[in-house]
């Protein structure tokens, strides 16, 4: 299909003038905020701590925990929530954590991150929408917010241990003020003897799919452009800084169809001339690759993909001054036409960039025939291309990637596999997308589901976890974070928020250095048998309903650190 020149830079325009603009940030009532008599009882303002382990209810008075009982590596992350309640509105809450004190020792409380937690509208597992309700989950950096009565308002901090802490019991205080009135509760942190290298040095292969797309929508600024990318760097940043590993670049325009909020353009502009030769442009790609490189994430490259879900490709036909579209399969003589020579070309391209060696040519759940017809024609065209993708398992295919991803529910491999391909220099990682239930990362799935992931990659030997959002986000994602182009879960889209993380998130990154400590601890002569002891609540691809992630989390916290 042809279209007139005027369209398409009627097409161009709107990639770069996204069509939303940026909405408010005011939470959404309450569908179901429960029975409000609890509220009677609570006569002024009050702060307790939480858990991690719970999300608290915006419309009901939280039930007090414990003090938490917060242990760190040097070189760790660790996060606590306290909840404020109040029975009055409140205007202009603020609070702080002081310095953490161990005799002259100090951990300078610039090392400690501070969020509101903020609600989003949520649904169970794609039900009806009249059973949405609010759900915490998004954590906003911490200045002044207003609070209305009758409301329960979460904490959380982040404590970022520095590499140097002297090993041992450190206190403080978190202090809420509350217009005339302060709050306080008292924090205790042990910092042990052992150390985590920085994220940039964990092995944990990290493989969340950013968006780029999504942020010049939602912020409504020029596709790379200068504002594009300011606005991205806090974003991606925070993606390196939990060790993410790979750079998620698109080389077909719409890879995955149009299925999410934003589509993945092409980064590379194809160009076909009078005489049939071709053209191509790598500015975009070029733009994205540097910049995510100068944020910390500069191990791998992912280029989507030589197998589009729709089949459908695109150029522009010099000769008319018109973008064409069409669909070709693998094995079609239309496909290696327009593949060989940008194959070749793109080949090139990465090498006098010094990128080849890091690139992987990438696609996921793509039918097994397809996929070796594609694959014959990447490797005729340089077989020192890599492949990455998500697939079922097959020797046939696996044996030929790189970097392999297998679903949840079938991580099972054939005996030594898994160990063949890690002595090659080889990656294995598993994947969660819109299932399962459980274990899941939605904004309604139970928080520490999130930390358990890594526990599990830990439990089966592989190298890491991917997943398909990091920030593909809906209409309005700081307060409703429903689906409605397909059937997915609430949040299934994205794991952070604009301008701040999300409870999963961090719990993600606690699981992701759960495995780091694992892997440390083997290397120095550990036992195996106690490490497998540890591990072994976390096996198995089928997740009991009645599981409880918290308490096997906190379980295996326990057992761990009885091993240091």
């Amino acid at each position: 299909m042809k279209k007139s020149f005027t369209l398409m830079c009627l097409i161009a325009s709107m990639l770069t003038m996204p069509l939303h603009a940026q909405p408010d940030t005011s939470e959404l009532p309450d569908p179901k905020p429960g029975p409000q008599e609890a509220w009677q009882t609570l006569k002024a303002p009050s702060l307790a701590w939480g858990t991690i382990d719970q999300r608290y209810s915006r419309s009901q008075p939280p039930k007090a925990e414990k003090a938490p009982s917060l242990y760190a590596w040097r070189g760790e992350r660790v996060g606590a929530q306290a909840v404020l309640a109040t029975p009055k509105a409140l205007k202009g809450v603020s609070f702080e954590v002081s310095d953490l004190h161990n005799g002259r020792n100090v951990i300078s409380a610039d090392n400690i991150r501070k969020y509101f937690v903020r609600y989003v509208l949520t649904d169970y597992y794609n039900a009806v929408r009249k059973d949405s309700f609010l759900m915490a989950d998004r954590l906003d950096p911490a200045t002044r917010l207003d609070i209305e009565a009758n409301t329960t308002r979460p904490l959380w901090i982040d404590i970022r241990v520095p590499h140097d802490a002297v090993p041992g019991k450190y206190s403080g205080k978190l202090t809420v003020h509350c217009e005339d009135n302060d709050l306080t509760l008292p924090l205790t942190l042990t910092v042990g003897k052992r150390e985590l290298p920085a994220p940039k040095d964990w092995k944990f292969h990290l493989d969340l799919w950013q968006n780029p797309f999504a942020v010049a929508r939602y912020y409504n600024v020029p596709l790379w452009s200068q504002q594009h990318f300011d606005l991205m760097r806090p974003i991606m940043t925070r993606l390196a800084e939990a060790g993410q590993k790979v750079i998620t670049t698109s080389i077909i325009r719409h890879p995955w169809d149009s299925q999410t909020e934003d589509p993945f353009e092409s980064m590379i502009v194809k160009m076909k001339h009078f005489d049939g030769s071709w053209t191509y442009d790598y500015t975009a790609f070029d733009k994205w690759v540097e910049f995510m490189m100068s944020c910390g994430i500069t191990e791998q490259i992912d280029c989507y993909t030589i197998v589009p879900w729709g089949f459908s490709f695109e150029y522009i036909d010099m000769a008319s001054s018109s973008f064409v579209e069409f669909t070709a399969k693998p094995g079609e003589k239309a496909y290696e036409d327009y593949l060989r020579p940008l194959l070749t070309d793109f080949a090139k391209h990465l090498k006098a960039k010094g990128w080849f060696a890091k690139t992987c040519i990438a696609m996921d759940e793509r039918p097994m025939d397809l996929l070796r017809k594609a694959w014959d024609l990447l490797r005729s065209v340089d077989p020192g291309y890599r492949i990455q993708g998500a697939i079922n398992y097959s020797p046939e295919l696996v044996s030929m990637m790189y970097d392999v991803c297998l679903f949840y529910k079938y991580t099972d491999l054939p005996d030594g596999v898994l160990q063949e391909r890690q002595k090659a220099g080889e990656v294995t990682t598993f994947y969660t997308c819109c299932g399962p239930d459980r274990p899941n990362t939605f904004t309604f799935s139970p928080p520490a589901e999130s930390a358990f992931l890594g526990w599990h990659a830990a439990h089966l030997g592989y190298d890491g976890y991917l997943r398909w959002a990091y920030n593909s986000w809906t209409i309005r994602p700081l307060q409703d974070t429903r689906y409605f182009k397909r059937d997915w879960y609430s949040g299934d889209c994205f794991f952070v928020y604009p301008g701040g993380s999300s409870i999963r998130f961090e719990r993600l990154l606690e699981g992701i250095q759960a495995y780091e400590k694992v892997r440390i601890l083997r290397a120095e002569g550990v036992s195996e048998a106690k490490l497998k002891a540890v591990l072994a609540p976390f096996g198995g691809t089928e997740y009991a309903a009645d599981t409880d992630a918290a308490a096997v989390v906190r379980k295996a916290n326990a057992a761990l650190r009885r091993l240091e």
